[in-house]
């Protein structure tokens, strides 16, 4: 096993177990103590872990403990790489859809200003920002509000989301694995994200490295749904290109 190999499955265990030890580690590996450590602060460098005492626990239920304006400054280097690749696939006078997520608020305001747009979104923040350019067509989902994360939901939502169609979704999701496909911590964001994906002609994944290989609470749709996953440059998605590039022909790491 090779150290990419290591870490992957480091991280692996740390998505199953919430925590990985030290001296387990050393075992399994049949490695040194000192060797675990370093791979431990690498991780924790890329912002995959974070370390503690005797070992290490998950940092992705720590974002996921995040209020919005915190999610917006984790991993933002990344984000903007993929949000700066994304607007160069936006064509003037496009429909698109964006759920809400710190990633596609990213992305938004990395739009052009001057580019003309409809916007269909369940996003309040992209919403309240995109009203105000004369430019954008925008469109708010109604139905119940999620205040702490500032999405709509529901039936309500969702049916009238039914009535639009879009040449482009860009969906975040907080988990992607070839074998449980697209998941999210929000169950109420579920449905109303597959409506989308049903909704779009082009369907691109922004998700960064982290959320490779981990599977969140719930199944939004399997990995053949998404036409384009856009992710960030990092060895363990270096590691895995070919398994998610045998089910997205475009897995584009910028």
């Amino acid at each position: 096993m090779d150290i990419f190999e290591r870490k992957q499955k480091i991280l692996e265990l740390l998505n199953q177990n919430g925590k990985v030890r030290v001296n387990e580690l050393s075992a399994l590996f049949d490695i040194s103590d000192v060797t675990i450590r370093i791979d431990l602060a690498d991780l924790e460098a890329k912002g995959l872990l974070s370390r503690v005492h005797g070992g290490a626990v998950s940092s992705y239920k720590t974002y996921y403990n995040m209020d919005m304006q915190q999610r917006l400054t984790a991993n933002q280097t990344h984000k903007q790489a993929i949000s700066a690749r994304i607007v160069e696939m936006i064509d003037n006078n496009d429909t698109i859809m964006l759920n809400a997520g710190t990633t596609t608020l990213t992305f938004f305001r990395q739009l052009p200003p001057k580019i003309n747009l409809c916007i269909v979104t369940n996003s309040i923040a992209i919403a309240q920002e995109a009203g105000q350019n004369p430019n954008f067509n925008v469109v708010l989902l109604g139905g119940f509000i999620n205040a702490k994360y500032q999405f709509t939901y529901g039936e309500d939502a969702i049916l009238q989301l039914k009535k639009y169609h879009a040449d482009k979704l860009i969906l975040s999701v907080d988990g992607i694995t070839p074998t449980n496909g697209l998941t999210t911590f929000y169950n109420q964001e579920v449905e109303l994200a597959r409506v989308m994906l049903s909704r779009a002609a082009t369907k691109i994944i922004a998700a960064d490295s982290t959320k490779l290989g981990r599977t969140a609470f719930a199944k939004i749709a399997d990995l053949e749904v998404a036409d384009y996953i856009i992710t960030n440059q990092h060895p363990v998605a270096s590691e895995d290109a070919e398994e998610y590039t045998h089910i997205v022909q475009n897995f584009i790491m910028v």
